[in-house]
């Protein structure tokens, strides 16, 4: 399976702050609560084996708290693990399996249907992981990376033009552009070759950072109309991008599945209002783009879901040769079950990318 990174801030306390009895009473601790979503006690934890009175284990415990590893909801309950505290499990005490069989078998036969659309492939990878799970399954389409082959102009009226681009992958893109008043065909010509010479062969990703040098020049080389037009043009193409990229959300239904307290439904709600935020979702699955295997974010190690203390087990999606296409992964409350949630998350990015590849 691919490496695990970590994302946002590493904890100040360690594995090595722990002696052998507090790690122990630590791994039952989170083990448990993400097993019941309970706070665990000091008497529950004395009849599960350990070999400590409760008020030993009571003393660790406050040990723990003060290193801000546990916390307790009130005063007479149990604890529960911080997100810091899910953190160093995750990083340093969490084991971590393989796929099952059968589990395997199921995603290499939904993803392998033979003329299934671009499209329908990402939204049934995103529904594959929120079937198995649990929790909302997330993909984000991949950044266009094909050249630009033409650009152009197209008037469509006295006030109206359409600008075309067409790309070497043979997808055209067109944008609605209201015109400035008297604006010639000429200047219409003279703006789609200012851009078509200086756009032909590279992407726009590739061109972005380049944008406002190229706004200057056309002010300086054109007439004012078609300069403005080159500038409109820029602009409604490197804004779309991101708008025209599509993010798939399945499975928010699951996220209901055990939110029992007022508390949990707060949460849950907090948390849909976190997955309607599609730019800041794309932005945090970029991130993943970078990474070389699964990547885990819990609670306010990313803005977007500090409010919610929600958790991301996110991967990049690859072609065969190895060129990052886009980014796949699970949303859920912090208390996901990690060491199911990673392997899958793993090998449904790796289907999915081999499937598109193909």
């Amino acid at each position: 399976m691919s490496s695990i990174i970590t994302g946002g801030l590493a904890p100040t306390p360690t594995l090595t702050d722990l002696d052998e009895r507090a790690r122990d009473i630590f791994r039952r601790v989170v083990e448990a609560y993400l097993e019941t979503g309970e706070p665990i006690g000091s008497r529950t934890l004395s009849r599960g084996g350990i070999q400590l009175s409760p008020a030993s284990i009571r003393n660790t415990l406050q040990d723990l708290a003060q290193l801000g590893l546990l916390d307790s909801p009130h005063t007479s309950a149990g604890r529960l693990p911080t997100h810091a505290g899910l953190r160093l499990f995750v990083d340093g005490l969490l084991e971590v399996g393989d796929v099952g069989e059968a589990e395997k078998r199921e995603i290499d036969a939904r993803l392998s249907v033979r003329g299934r659309s671009f499209e329908d492939a990402l939204n049934e990878a995103s529904g594959i992981l929120s079937g198995l799970a649990g929790g909302a399954g997330i993909v984000v389409s991949p950044v266009r990376e094909a050249g630009v082959k033409h650009v152009e102009f197209v008037a469509l009226g006295p006030d109206q033009a359409l600008a075309v681009m067409v790309f070497d992958d043979g997808q055209v893109e067109n944008r609605l552009m209201r015109l400035a008043p008297g604006l010639t065909p000429s200047a219409l010509l003279e703006a789609s070759s200012f851009l078509g010479t200086r756009l032909k062969g590279r992407t726009l990703t590739e061109t972005r950072s380049e944008m406002r040098a190229e706004l200057d020049r056309a002010r300086r080389e054109l007439n004012e109309t078609a300069a403005r037009l080159v500038e409109d043009g820029l602009a409604a193409w490197s804004g779309g991008e991101d708008a025209d990229r599509s993010l798939i959300v399945r499975g928010r239904a699951n996220l209901l599945g055990d939110a029992g307290a007022v508390a949990d439904l707060e949460q849950v709600r907090r948390l849909f209002n976190d997955l309607e935020q599609k730019e800041q979702l794309i932005g945090l699955l970029d991130d993943v783009r970078d990474a070389q295997g699964v990547r885990i974010f819990i609670g306010a190690e990313t803005r977007l879901f500090s409010l919610s203390g929600s958790a991301v087990i996110a991967a990049p999606y690859m072609s065969g040769r190895q060129k990052v296409l886009g980014a796949i992964g699970v949303i859920g409350p912090a208390r996901l079950n990690y060491a199911r949630v990673i392997p899958l998350v793993d090998y449904t990015a790796r289907v999915l990318g081999r499937m598109l590849d193909g």
